[in-house]
């Protein structure tokens, strides 16, 4: 009952009640995006959504608009040069993802669930994988969200190549966590997936997922971040410290 019902009236209730809240802050926000950068507020982009059926994502424009045939192509880094000096801002704080807001409202998205992916970030995925990942919807956030909220300073530290890093690594082991949190759907998961998203934010190192849902997938030592590092200085390339 809960996923096929109680979670859309949460999300409809919630997601238009926080623009409501969050009207006064959004508008000025949108005001100095308008006046600096590139002069874009919103960036629409085609993701996959629900069923694997493509919808369009609402995001606040925060890199260059041809980021997309740029280096680095769909794969952003920490310090990427495509990103605006306010876009950084917006990224660091997720305040970018907060147009997503309206894809909830609309029934595009959920607050919970796997991020929505563009067809070059889904097909890493394995094929058990992309059949049933969007058996529900993408969510604004989620387990997956939450344990890779480093990725862009993953894809920056690793001396491999940042796509095959992400297909190799990467996109397995968020596949994984996302057909766990499928399995493990309830009321009581998103009221902590809430939680850890905001708890992540104020305290970016925390472990505080794998403590408090029993069963989460480990996850592989080629994500941790010591060992990145550490292969990263055997093939004697040098980078700045954060």
């Amino acid at each position: 009952m809960y996923r096929y019902f109680f979670k859309r009236v949460i999300d409809v209730v919630l997601s238009l009640t926080a623009i409501l809240i969050l009207l006064p802050f959004w508008i000025p926000i949108c005001i100095i995006l308008l006046v600096t950068g590139e002069h874009e507020v919103f960036y629409f982009q085609q993701r996959i959504g629900y069923k694997n059926k493509p919808f369009y994502i609402w995001k606040h424009a925060t890199m260059m608009k041809a980021s997309e045939t740029m280096k680095g192509g769909l794969h952003t880094t920490r310090n990427d040069p495509r990103v605006l000096p306010f876009g950084k801002f917006l990224r660091k704080t997720k305040i970018n993802e907060l147009p997503q807001l309206i894809n909830i409202f609309k029934g595009d998205m959920s607050i919970i669930g796997p991020r929505p992916l563009v067809d070059k970030t889904f097909t890493p995925y394995p094929k058990h994988v992309q059949e049933n990942i969007y058996n529900v919807k993408p969510g604004l956030t989620g387990i997956g969200s939450i344990i890779f909220r480093d990725e862009e300073h993953l894809l920056s530290e690793t001396s491999m190549d940042p796509k095959e890093f992400y297909a190799k690594h990467i996109s397995p082991y968020k596949g994984e966590l996302e057909l766990w949190y499928q399995k493990n759907l309830s009321f009581r998961t998103d009221l902590k997936l809430v939680f850890c998203t905001a708890w992540v934010i104020l305290v970016p190192d925390s472990e505080l997922p794998y403590k408090i849902f029993k069963g989460l997938p480990l996850k592989p030592e080629a994500l941790n971040m010591k060992n990145i590092v550490f292969e990263k200085q055997k093939d004697g390339i040098t980078f700045e410290s954060e």
